[in-house]
């Protein structure tokens, strides 16, 4: 999937008063919590995760493995917030045209 970035900005903005509906816990990233991550950006196209890790390394490596398991497009990654987007069947979102 690409996206313009006229689009990518259009959904940063979107993302930017949603809070992470997702957050990892100690165990890390777990399949209970790709699961989780999986339904939510199905449900919502538009979802922010929350990675608390201070390994930047590590952290790098939960967010591509989210990325690459859900098959979203990641918008940005923000300090500890990573912001995801997957467009759904019924497309809740409408994107501006290129």
């Amino acid at each position: 999937m690409t996206l313009s970035n006229k689009q990518k900005q259009y959904l940063k903005g979107l993302a930017h008063s949603l809070k992470p509906v997702v957050q990892l816990g100690n165990n890390g990233l777990t399949e209970g919590v790709l699961a989780e991550i999986d339904a939510a950006i199905t449900h919502h196209e538009l979802i922010k995760v929350k990675i608390p890790t201070d390994d930047k390394e590590e952290k790098t490596l939960i967010m591509d493995a989210i990325v690459r398991e859900t098959g979203a497009f990641k918008l940005q990654a923000v300090g500890h917030v990573l912001v995801l987007y997957k467009p759904s069947d019924d497309r809740k979102i409408e994107l501006p045209k290129k």
